[in-house]
């Protein structure tokens, strides 16, 4: 069975000891996985670990209980860290908080005029160039734990020993995730692969890299703090541009994740509601301390592929998370990276599609094109703009494809009319092919387009309508239209004197022209 078989099995929800087994073990291994991400992602914005791993805890929390998907995972996110850079530097960790507050109202509005149901207008193409690129992105970011120190302020790669003994480890984790589902599902097995390699490093002393070799994650607990930034309009301008950026992307991620998981668990998702968490979670976080978040694919691939899939898993996560930073650093700090390393190389192979892959040479050049193309943009730069790179080819390339399907079958009523019945949409891209269809120097008295088999779509459709009807009148003929949808007859009455034409309400008429003939308006446009 494959992995995403795997994930699609269904499985009880019904509360009982086993269930809440696998949803704590399952939050035990997603916060173990939490603390060098969030730590790492801290530096990437240049500002304190503890700033990473508040966030990871608080924006964790909150959007466990009140988010729109049981099973995700949420918390301090590299696609959100690399736009905190320049901010950070520039003005400092303080407008950093405020940015993040206004972040949090700004979602919280998104999900108030619930525009989170234009994440369908995503297409499947995109889906996977972003799981694509997202999947490379994490296996990018893991790259940085096999470089270290060089003496001079940078980093250098691992050589020699101290290599081979890491990627023995990295192997060991991995093999132990991938063995132990073919022998029991009692256990996670990430969890297990991170204690088992743990058990070996401490019970042979071997020398190589841990958390606390990372940063000490050892903290309070987080502490109410108003941002110490001027509340004039110099400060909004400075910060609006960061939050406005963070909200899209923080939503764009979260959303996305939220579907993808739905699929994976066979379940459905509150877009709305995610926007609601996501926000009160970053207002929250923004007034204690911490960096803001969003959701963690690869956390939340974590977390369900270990069988979690309530909200229990998310929550106890979050809190095991504080309990690390209050009470248990000593220990967790003695974790090998190695071990969470391996975690995530498997979350990595996960959750890249390789179907997409085998699929290339199937589907339409256009959506192959929109895989690629937003794998490497979700690298190259942020999730953000790669799906809004995607999202506008794809719908390009839709109104390309619906311009070209616009024709019409040629007609006579028993009136001796004239009549065009057209087949295909009447908008923005299709209106040149709409005025070659019409012959008017040859036309009758009197012609009808019939809309039975289309639909006038928008403005640019109604122009081209009274653009042809004038030109009829100039030849002293007159257009008729039959068989408007409600909805386009709503458009011609909004237009008002817009169109001067004659809407015939009797739809009866007969044809004495065989309706078969499919007009060319190539060929008489020749």
């Amino acid at each position: 069975m494959t992995a995403r078989a795997e994930a699609l099995a269904p499985v009880s929800t019904e509360l009982s000891l086993s269930r809440i087994k696998t949803e704590l073990l399952a939050g035990l291994t997603v916060a173990l996985a939490l603390v060098p991400e969030a730590v790492a992602f801290a530096f990437v914005a240049g500002v304190n670990p503890l700033v990473g791993l508040y966030a990871a805890f608080l924006v964790g929390l909150i959007t466990a209980l009140a988010g729109g998907r049981p099973g995700m995972i949420s918390g301090a996110t590299g696609a959100l860290a690399v736009v905190m850079v320049s901010l950070v530097a520039q003005h400092g960790v303080e407008y950093l908080f405020a940015t993040v507050v206004l972040m949090g109202l700004i979602q919280i509005g998104v999900g108030l005029l619930k525009w989170g149901k234009f994440i369908r207008m995503v297409p499947h193409p995109v889906m996977l160039g972003f799981v694509n690129g997202l999947a490379i992105v994490i296996f990018l970011a893991q790259l940085g734990q096999f470089k270290v120190p060089d003496g001079s302020g940078g980093f250098t790669w691992m050589g020699g020993t101290d290599l081979y003994l890491m990627l023995g480890l990295v192997a060991l984790t991995m093999a132990v995730i991938w063995l132990l589902p073919k022998v029991t599902r009692a256990f996670p097995a990430p969890l297990a692969g991170i204690l088992a390699v743990s058990a070996l490093v401490i019970g042979l002393d071997l020398d190589t890299r841990s958390v606390g070799d990372l940063a000490s994650i050892a903290g309070g607990f987080p502490e109410f703090h108003i941002p110490m930034v001027p509340l004039t309009w110099d400060t909004f301008k400075i910060i609006l541009p960061y939050a406005v950026v963070m909200a899209a992307v923080g939503l764009i991620e979260s959303l996305l994740t939220l579907n993808l998981v739905a699929d994976l668990t066979n379940t459905k998702g509150g877009a709305s509601k995610e926007c609601l968490a996501q926000g009160a979670a970053n207002v929250v976080t923004g007034f204690f301390g911490g960096m803001g978040g969003c959701a963690m694919i690869g956390q939340s691939m974590i977390n369900v592929k270990s069988g979690a899939r309530t909200r229990i898993a998310g929550t106890a996560a979050a809190l095991f998370l504080l309990s690390f930073i209050l009470f248990a650093s000593p220990l967790i700090e003695q974790i090998p990276v190695a071990s969470l390393v391996g975690v995530m190389f498997m979350v990595v192979i996960g959750t890249f599609a390789w179907t997409s892959l085998k699929i290339m040479h199937r589907i339409p050049m256009t959506d192959a094109l929109v895989i690629v193309l937003v794998t490497v943009v979700t690298v190259l730069t942020d999730l953000a703009t790669a799906v809004v790179v995607g999202v506008i080819i794809s719908a390009l390339a839709y109104a390309w494809n619906a311009a070209s399907r616009i024709s019409a079958r040629i007609g006579v009523s028993k009136e001796g009319w004239k009549v065009y019945r057209l087949s295909g949409p009447l908008f923005f891209g299709s209106t040149t092919r709409f005025q070659d269809i019409f012959d008017i120097n040859n036309d009758p008295d009197d012609v009808v387009i019939d809309f039975i088999d289309s639909r006038v779509v928008d403005h640019s459709g109604l122009e081209v309508i009274d653009a042809l009807a004038s030109k009829y009148e100039a030849a002293g003929k007159r257009l008729h239209l039959r068989h408007l949808s409600p909805d386009c007859q709503k458009l011609l009455e909004k237009a008002g004197s817009l169109v001067e034409v004659s809407i015939l309400e009797d739809p009866d008429y007969e044809v004495a022209v065989d309706y078969g003939h499919k007009f060319d308006p190539v060929e008489k446009a020749r």
